[in-house]
């Protein structure tokens, strides 16, 4: 993984959230205030905009690059939790001597512990978390198992999907949607649904390299 990664892959996540913003707005519009997609569309625009600054850095001051301008640029728990996920990440244990697969699988994974303690969220409460925290166990079993990387990522693109399709029947207990109670059920929730889109692509920007 290279900083040219990080902002190549952005600007195909920007596609791809652009392609489906009709949709995720229209899921926060039921359970949500509806600004879920443009928190997003915001935060990807931001990252891209700083490519002239950050692609000459070392991978941890352009990860804490980002960090900072999603956390200053986004409104709602969006920036907090994503701008938390790139600043564990700048934090990780040797990543400037360069990052493998398995390094860039560990340092997502404390990532996504950091944003689960930020966010006091687990599996099962209708969130992004429902995404996150299944796909971080299935990389890092991956690796464990000594799985082909292509195996592994296409196990964590089903995933995602799974636990994207799950928070459909599960209560809120974060968030606006919380106050719904019995009427969030039926819905699928904005924040997994962009997380599992952001997950989809970078896995398959990796499969196809």
């Amino acid at each position: 993984m290279s900083v040219d990664f990080l902002i190549e892959t952005a600007k195909k996540i920007q596609v791809v959230i652009n392609d489906n913003s009709s949709e995720i707005e229209k899921l926060d519009q039921e359970i949500g205030d509806g600004d879920h997609i443009f928190n997003v569309q915001r935060g990807i625009k931001l990252v891209i905009e700083l490519e002239p600054t950050i692609k000459d850095l070392i991978m941890s001051k352009a990860l804490n690059q980002i960090a900072m301008k999603v956390l200053s640029g986004i409104g709602g728990s969006s920036g907090a939790l994503f701008g938390t996920l790139f600043m564990t990440m700048a934090k990780g244990n040797s990543i400037d001597e360069g990052i493998d697969y398995k390094k860039a699988i560990e340092i997502f994974a404390e990532g996504v512990e950091a944003v689960k303690q930020r966010g006091k969220a687990d599996v099962g409460e209708k969130t992004m978390m429902d995404v996150l925290i299944p796909v971080s166990n299935c990389l890092k079993k991956g690796v464990e198992d000594d799985k082909d990387l292509k195996e592994i990522l296409k196990e964590a693109v089903e995933v995602a999907e799974k636990g994207m399709f799950s928070t459909k029947d599960l209560l809120a207990t974060k968030g606006r949607a919380s106050f719904l109670g019995e009427r969030a059920r039926g819905h699928i929730d904005p924040g997994a649904r962009s997380s599992q889109l952001m997950i989809k692509t970078v896995c398959e920007s990796v499969i196809n390299s």
